[in-house]
């Protein structure tokens, strides 16, 4: 296979951050709030970068949806190796209530329009935990899915994935073309360099809306209401000596 890849990166609050909840229990705080993005996209992009240094693929596309502030996360991914960026724009409610469905038929869309050989995209977010996105976009799309990868390779225009399952793991050959997801131990991320952050600033970033694409963002669920996890209760103590009887 020599095509292009579509890399699906999304902001998110960064990991290292203290959640904290609105107080009108609506939500958590993001305004103020670092963010970064999603560790499981960040291997996602770097398999990609790997696949084209190895020459297997021609071109990697990063694709981030949301407001303004998503171009940063894709200028992340055109510093680690992305060779251009697509900003699907989606701000306001239809941002608050944009969820996996939606998503993946903005991914969907986008990989017919750039005629996409391989989707690649991180096994879950860590903000929403939902683990939905990979596996709609391939239903969507009526492609071939290798989730929770810990290896991948390409041989020819079959994709070879190693995946991560509760009894160990299981590998399989999927025909192109194909969504993966990538799991914790499929690679390690590497790091933008300066030289690369530079040349990342003049890298294209297409801006595409939703409705472009001919994609409904009307969402079909509805949040009632978020709370803090509850507080863990004080462990008892107990003694560990044994009166003379029991000894």
């Amino acid at each position: 296979m020599s095509g292009r890849v579509l890399v699906g990166v999304k902001r998110v609050i960064d990991y290292a951050v203290k959640i904290r909840v609105k107080p009108d229990n609506t939500g958590v705080v993001t305004d103020g709030v670092k963010h970064s993005m999603n560790p499981f996209c960040e291997i996602a992009v770097e398999e990609a970068v790997k696949l084209k240094e190895k020459k297997l693929i021609k071109e990697v596309v990063a694709v981030s949806c949301g407001p303004q502030q998503a171009q940063e996360t894709i200028r992340t991914a055109l510093a680690m190796g992305a060779d251009r960026g697509i900003h699907v724009e989606v701000a306001g409610k239809d941002y608050e209530t944009l969820g996996p469905l939606q998503v993946s038929k903005i991914l969907a869309a986008l990989a017919k329009k750039e005629d996409a050989q391989l989707i690649i995209l991180g096994k879950q977010a860590i903000d929403d935990d939902c683990n939905q996105t990979g596996q709609m976009t391939a239903a969507l799309l009526d492609w071939p899915q290798g989730t929770f990868a810990s290896e991948v390779s390409l041989e020819g225009d079959k994709v070879k994935v190693v995946r991560e399952i509760d009894g160990g793991l299981e590998t399989i050959k999927i025909n192109t073309p194909a969504v993966v997801t990538a799991d914790l131990r499929l690679n390690t991320p590497r790091y933008a360099t300066l030289p690369n952050i530079m040349k990342a600033k003049k890298k294209k970033i297409a801006n595409v809306k939703p409705a472009d694409l001919g994609v409904d963002l009307t969402s079909r669920l509805e949040v009632l209401r978020v709370d803090e996890p509850p507080q863990r209760q004080a462990g008892m103590k107990g003694s560990t000596e044994l009166s003379r009887r029991d000894s």
